[in-house]
């Protein structure tokens, strides 16, 4: 089974590691290379915000996305130092790096993918698998400087371990997958003196420009920016937080803390999938739907307000391509007195699908365009509550993660929200959250996940769930 959750669960096989790093050469060239005209994605723009308010905490805002996976034998240097140089130059997310301005715009900088090079940085062996995790995610520079990734290679007995690092800025969850697969293609390619090349890929910078033409062209009166800020405008003028206190004061910026639990075995999610399209919805609706029962229990009110990232490649070729493509949609729909959970599924399925309405429009883009009149309060770097849903089960190429022992992983960064994820695995499925390390936060999270556990246990046992008398607050 694939591995997936966060770093601290990444339990490698002590070994000697050798990492690479860019050459004084590249080093030199990003110093000098000009700005871009196309500027980042607008998730990209709100996720540097928030990196550069924390550059100077001792936090890191940003969060680390690493895959790892294990090959026989032992490795060829020259060959991996290839395959991760033209990983690099292949994907042009990575000739991009981003210089802050006075009025908390970025500008993109570039450099032409031929100056890309790498070469062995560090040469040590390690027998403690925290070591090596500590020494991964240390060694990554901050999301503000060019290179905020990192590649290398761990030798074991008769085997060695692969492992790639990217700041999200670069990757999301498709990425991550896809890293693998990418890295393993090119390694054939390289090994064979190119009789395997991989297909041609397009680029984030392209996406970024047809994303930014497409918001550009709205006004406040375009139908999909007024949903938005009807939306915002109905939730006090903020985007959606987490309805019980988190304790994380304004303006504060707070280490995240993490939990992955197992939150229900396969043959459960059959029955809650039955359930669930029996009720007029798909497993996605029941997910919704459980999760505004439990905020609802922890203090939500007469409707459930999330926002859940989707994956926005459109084009062929950005079907292979590494890069941040995702954007955040509503999932909105009324919780009655009496809702039951198979009263919620078909509302919360098509909120869930007629969210994606609202995919090219960017929430980050509503806000700016939102006058005194539209009564809106989110300030420019702000954090939202988050629900997140993959099928590990359908992952291109999952059944390879089983054969070479791949997994994937991310970092806690700050959290002053409360971010969950849902991870279907052919076995089980896990709930991984990501939340405030807070006191208020801790009690807040616990009560929340014993009761998704409870909701997805009742409906697969008996087919519905309510919230019990007195739940409510």
């Amino acid at each position: 089974m694939v591995d997936f959750g966060f770093i601290e669960e990444w339990k490698p096989e002590p070994g000697l590691l050798t990492c690479w790093a860019a050459t004084p050469h590249t080093l030199a060239a990003v110093n000098a290379a000009p700005p871009h005209p196309v500027p980042p994605s607008h998730q990209q723009q709100e996720y540097l915000r928030i990196a550069a308010r924390n550059a100077h905490s001792g936090l890191r805002g940003s969060r680390l996305c690493m895959i790892a996976f294990t090959l026989p034998g032992a490795p060829d240097h020259s060959v991996w130092e290839t395959t991760f140089t033209r990983f690099l130059r292949r994907h042009d997310t990575f000739r991009s790096w981003f210089v802050p301005g006075p009025d908390g715009s970025f500008t993109r900088r570039a450099i032409d993918p031929e100056d890309i090079a790498l070469a062995p940085a560090i040469q040590r062996s390690f027998r403690d698998s925290g070591a090596i995790r500590a020494h991964v995610e240390d060694a990554v520079p901050s999301v503000l400087e060019w290179d905020c990734f990192g590649f290398g290679l761990i030798e074991h007995e008769d085997s060695y371990t692969v492992y790639a690092v990217v700041d999200h800025l670069h990757t999301d969850g498709v990425g991550q997958a896809l890293s693998c697969v990418d890295l393993i293609a090119l390694f054939g390619d390289v090994a064979s003196g190119g009789a395997a090349p991989p297909g041609p890929v397009d680029g984030h910078i392209a996406y970024c420009a047809r994303e930014q033409a497409h918001n550009a062209a709205l006004t406040p009166a375009s139908p999909p920016i007024r949903r938005w800020l009807e939306l915002l405008r109905r939730n006090g003028g903020r985007v959606p937080g987490y309805p019980a206190d988190l304790g994380v004061g304004a303006g504060a910026q707070v280490q995240g803390h993490q939990r992955t639990e197992v939150l229900i075995d396969e043959a459960g999610a059959l029955r809650f999938e039955e359930v669930c399209r029996a009720a007029g919805g798909r497993f996605t609706g029941g997910l919704f739907a459980a999760a505004a029962l439990a905020e609802a229990a922890a203090g939500g009110g007469d409707w459930h307000f999330g926002l859940t990232p989707v994956n926005t490649r459109g084009t062929a070729g950005e079907a292979g391509s590494i890069g941040w493509y995702s954007n955040l949609v509503p999932v909105v729909f009324p919780i009655a007195d009496d809702a039951t959970f198979t009263s919620l599924v078909p509302l919360a399925q098509a909120a869930y699908d007629g969210g994606k309405e609202l995919v090219d429009t960017s929430v980050h883009r509503a806000i700016e365009l939102a006058g005194p009149e539209h009564g809106i309060r989110t300030p420019r770097g702000w954090t939202a509550r988050m629900l997140s849903y993959v099928d590990v089960r359908r992952i291109p190429g999952v059944e390879m993660f089983d054969l070479i022992g791949g997994g994937l992983w991310g970092s806690r960064g700050t959290a002053n929200e409360l971010y969950t994820w849902l991870n279907r695995f052919p076995d089980v499925s896990k709930l991984s959250v990501v939340f405030p390390d807070t006191p208020q936060a801790h009690a807040a999270v616990e009560r929340y996940l014993a009761t998704m556990r409870e909701i997805f246990t009742a409906v697969a046992a008996d087919g519905e769930y309510a919230l019990r008398a007195g739940a409510l607050p």
